[in-house]
């Protein structure tokens, strides 16, 4: 790998053009006034004080900016992250001690070692155990977990952390006589506000005028602790650089979420950048596997920095997109706005209102319910819905962390039985061709009585060799005495392990004996290579290898395989043949 691709900037700064500044300085903006309301609210979802999510706004986006390939995807404090990182570090300590706090810190850093390493091995391809069916049915049920968190704030009300959902609905039901509806009548209006500033345009910070509203509401009726739930002091300083706290209890206890956490950001943020970078494909590519060492930098040096896991947000990407967004510049800009308002804008939070906050979460985790896939998958693959709805239904009742371990046993389990019991097409002839398909699928082919035609549509190993033996067996049965042929035809078969190849060897002596020739098509060079290794139907014994189907029946038909055939029955056949 050479310096450019290992660090992206060295490639595009230098070529940087004046005609970008304009749209950089525009984007940076927007999304910087977009990440002062949304780290704070974040934070809050992560068990964290205020400022923190500030933190994780700064350095985290100026590291993606040099290491990160995507352009415009808009790295920072995201809600479902939020939501796993008090999952994962509230089982240890209580949140907003400092405990707590640190290892929130340490859990990041994690992240960050996993993503990198899985990135310098080119291991991005381990996200795939980790179905898309799966990361929609967990984010979905996440972003329901995260929106009802946050009645407590909307509603003014004391609901305790770590609650299932229903334990929060019942909770908020058992104390509707407590509804602050002050603090209720300010959450709604936030929603409002934030919802109508999209609807007018999406370049609006709706976030920000959410916030802007809520302390003018304050400072009109003289509101205060006493009457709703404030943000209360902010302090004015930047982050100091300390290393995270790391031990082997901690990272024992804190790894199988990290590992999780990494693979579902990791997956999120490539998503995210797929999809902007279709816009811009004469502009740049993206490497998937620099995108998680960029990614592993970024949550590693913004640990240094009190700063919790990052990843790329959907939302503040489209709006950095839609802003004009060019290169890395934007990020920079953006980093230094959460700077400016660190240092200078805090005292002005103070009297935020928490129910502003929460409007705010609410509307930003309404995009991670995905109804879309839900109507796509009834139409076309009902059995990829029933693992969505599962991991859903998994992940509300019985939490975020089990919600995961669901996911990617059914994954796995998915996984396991599509490659056990593979497609296994039985073949016909295109009538004057030497083309072959699938008898289900195609009208008019041509069979025959003598000739049974197959086609196994998945590597052979130990996990699918009885599959495989049984379904041929089940074939043969089905066409009877008259058969004395079968031709497999191996073009998808790349792979066979030493109980494959016993279960070719069993299939080929037992239908030899009982006087029925085996035939095979298109076998690749490695597989030849185990089936001579196990001495199977080597050329001493006869042809049975043809490059396909069709010179496998004509050598049958002129009685050129091993053992001469009574070709009764295969005149028609013939005159097929002998018409094209």
């Amino acid at each position: 790998m050479s310096l450019k691709q290992f660090v992206p900037i060295l490639d595009w700064l230098p070529n940087y053009k004046k005609s970008y500044l304009k749209g950089d300085i525009s984007a940076g903006l927007t999304v910087g006034v977009m990440l002062i309301p949304q780290g704070m609210a974040y934070a809050l979802i992560a068990g964290l004080p205020a400022q923190y999510g500030l933190f994780t706004a700064m350095v985290p986006l100026i590291i993606y900016a040099i290491f990160g390939t995507s352009r415009q995807l808009a790295v920072g404090p995201v809600a479902l992250v939020s939501l796993m990182t008090l999952t994962a570090v509230s089982q240890l300590a209580a949140p907003g001690t400092e405990t707590y706090i640190g290892l929130a810190i340490t859990l990041a850093f994690m992240v960050g070692v996993i993503e990198l390493t899985l990135g310098l091995f080119k291991l991005g391809y381990l996200v795939n155990f980790l179905s898309h069916p799966v990361i929609s049915g967990f984010t979905s049920a996440a972003a329901f977990i995260i929106g009802l968190s946050q009645l407590k704030h909307i509603l003014g009300i004391k609901i305790p952390r770590g609650l299932k959902v229903h334990e929060i609905v019942m909770t908020a039901i058992e104390q509707s006589n407590m509804i602050n509806w002050t603090s209720f009548a300010i959450g709604i209006a936030g929603i409002a506000v934030i919802l109508i500033s999209k609807k007018v345009s999406k370049a609006i910070p709706g976030s920000l005028l959410a916030v802007i509203f809520g302390l003018i509401i304050v400072k009109l009726f003289h509101l205060g602790a006493d009457d709703i739930k404030i943000i209360g002091d902010i302090p004015s300083a930047l982050p100091s650089f300390k290393m995270p706290n790391i031990s082997w209890t901690i990272f024992k206890d804190l790894f199988p979420l990290a590992a999780a956490l990494a693979l579902i950001g990791f997956m999120e943020s490539i998503a995210v950048a797929k999809s902007l970078q279709s816009k811009h494909k004469k502009d740049y590519k993206i490497n998937s596997n620099q995108e998680l060492i960029a990614l592993g930098l970024t949550s590693i040096g913004g640990s240094f920095f009190q700063s919790y896991t990052v990843e790329g947000g959907f939302g503040r990407s489209a709006v950095n997109d839609q802003a004009g967004a060019k290169t890395g510049v934007a990020a920079i800009i953006s980093a230094i706005m959460v700077v400016l308002a660190l240092l200078f804008l805090t005292p002005l939070f103070y009297n935020l209102p928490k129910a502003i906050l929460g409007s705010i979460i609410m509307v930003a985790v309404v995009s991670l319910i995905d109804f879309h896939e839900v109507k796509v998958l009834w139409k076309q693959n009902r059995r990829d819905l029933a693992m969505l709805i599962a991991t859903f239904l998994g992940t509300l009742i019985l939490g975020v962390e089990e919600g995961i371990g669901l996911g990617v046993i059914l994954s796995l389990a998915m996984v396991i039985y599509r490659t056990t019991r593979p497609h296994v097409a039985v073949l016909g002839n295109v009538p004057d061709t030497h083309f072959y398909r699938n008898v289900e699928r195609f009208n008019n082919l041509i069979e025959k009585e003598e000739i049974l035609i197959i086609r196994f549509d998945a590597q052979l190993y130990f996990a699918n060799s009885e599959f495989f033996k049984e379904r041929l067996e089940k074939l043969v049965e089905e066409k009877g005495n008259k058969l004395k042929l079968v031709v497999l035809n191996a073009e998808s078969i790349n792979y066979l392990d030493s109980s494959a190849v016993h279960a070719i060897k069993d299939v080929v002596e037992e239908y030899l004996d009982k006087g029925i020739e085996i035939a095979f098509s298109g076998v690749k060079g490695p597989v030849r290579d185990a089936m001579a290794l196990a001495d199977i139907l080597t050329e001493s014994t006869g042809n049975h290898f043809f490059m396909s189907v069709q010179e496998a029946v004509d050598c049958y038909i002129s009685s050129c395989l091993s053992t001469p055939k009574d070709n009764k029955g295969l005149e028609d056949y013939t005159l097929q043949r002998n018409k094209r």
